[in-house]
């Protein structure tokens, strides 16, 4: 077993045990790529400031997210197809999660269902809603997330309309995979995954095949979903969500102060300011450079949850000290699971917890809560005035 130091050190090992489909699924962004790119290469640009000779002794990096007591500020980001990356893997994220003291958010486009998650787990986890023109079946949806205890509904608003990711059109993205010659050939060389996953509970979308009527396979339900997206959404229809669900609401996919404001109006209980990990708008801006605008905005009076483009503790800490209430990792945690399962998932969160408790004592800081604008070194133009 190699030793794992980093999150790189799971991503190498991810991309030799999982199919390419799925490791590109992950591991891309929407045509160019820059936003992509730019999510992490922006945290690099950030730097931060040493302090010594200060009480180190008594680190607690102890937090909460929308009430919920974490062992760190990070929740585990919806990712689709996690089933697809090691059997079981919704489940298998979900408890690694759990175990470790932090929140886990299980995605619509999941491939165990909503009652298998809640069924292997023991505490509420979080559900993520893509919203669809069947309303009938997004009431259901909602419903079954209620039955299953979810303590908070993800609500997505930006996949209106699909990026499109050039890599899942060559390499004909489906759960399960379609079986032609080149991706047979990649199989054979995955033997490890293909074993794991003739013992999976299931291998196709567990929230929707069999919950919507005529849908029984990946051909119907590719057909139903490209159709199903909702591009009439808007922030009335965000507001009778809200209702409908009637407990705790995060409007994920927020990247305007704008937007951040009418996310307060609506009486969302945090916002997540993301760009769908540089898979949707490509040329937008990364996540971390819209932080500050945002958190001037609305900081103070809403949770903002920071995602897309972390990739370690220190990434976490950068977002923390700009304002960020907590923070979200999808690719991160997603590796980890490709790589070694459960294990994998844990070892990514343990990993993201050292550096954060590390680089948190080095910067002079006892507590998460502590952290701001005086421990980080920012260029001048980070923050620049972008004209419109």
């Amino acid at each position: 077993m190699p030793v794992i130091t980093n999150i790189q050190d799971l991503k190498r090992i991810h991309e030799r045990r999982v199919p390419r489909m799925f490791y590109d699924y992950a591991e891309s962004g929407s045509w160019t790529e820059q936003t992509f790119r730019e999510n992490t290469s922006d945290f690099e640009q950030i730097r931060l400031r040493q302090r010594v000779a200060v009480d180190m002794s008594g680190r607690s990096t102890n937090s909460k997210m929308l009430g919920q007591e974490v062992a760190m500020p990070v929740s585990l980001a919806p990712v689709g197809l996690t089933g697809m990356q090691h059997a079981d893997g919704d489940i298998k994220a979900a408890r690694a999660a759990e175990a470790f003291g932090v929140p886990y958010t299980l995605s619509t486009m999941s491939i165990n269902s909503i009652e298998e998650v809640a069924e292997a787990t023991s505490k509420p986890f979080w559900f993520q809603l893509y919203t669809m023109n069947d309303e009938d079946y997004v009431r259901r949806l909602i419903q079954r997330a209620k039955d299953a205890k979810c303590s908070a509904l993800v609500i997505t608003l930006d996949l209106q309309i699909l990026g499109q990711r050039h890599k899942d059109l060559k390499n004909g993205l489906s759960a399960p995979p379609k079986l032609t010659p080149s991706t047979i050939a990649n199989l054979m060389t995955k033997w490890t995954w293909g074993l794991q996953m003739l013992g999976a509970k299931r291998r196709d979308f567990g929230n929707i095949v069999g919950h919507v009527e005529g849908i029984s396979d990946s051909a119907s339900l590719g057909a139903w979903t490209n159709e199903q997206f909702d591009l009439a959404l808007d922030w009335g229809k965000i507001a009778k969500l809200k209702e409908l669900w009637g407990g705790k609401v995060i409007l994920k996919g927020i990247l305007d102060a704008e937007d951040a404001k009418m996310a307060v109006k609506v009486g969302a209980d945090a916002i997540v300011v993301s760009n769908h990990g540089g898979r949707q708008l490509d040329g937008a801006l990364s996540s971390i450079r819209m932080l500050p605008q945002i958190m001037d905005a609305v900081g103070g009076e809403i949770e903002v949850i920071l995602d897309s483009g972390i990739r370690s503790g220190q990434d976490v800490l950068k977002a923390l000290a700009l304002g960020a209430t907590g923070t979200m990792i999808g690719r991160a945690y997603i590796y980890g699971l490709g790589a070694m399962g459960q294990a994998g998932v844990t070892k990514a969160l343990e990993v993201i917890h050292k550096e954060l408790d590390i680089t948190m004592a080095l910067c002079g800081e006892r507590h998460v809560g502590d952290l701001g604008r005086h421990n980080l070194l920012i260029p001048k133009d980070f923050e620049g005035d972008w004209q419109e």
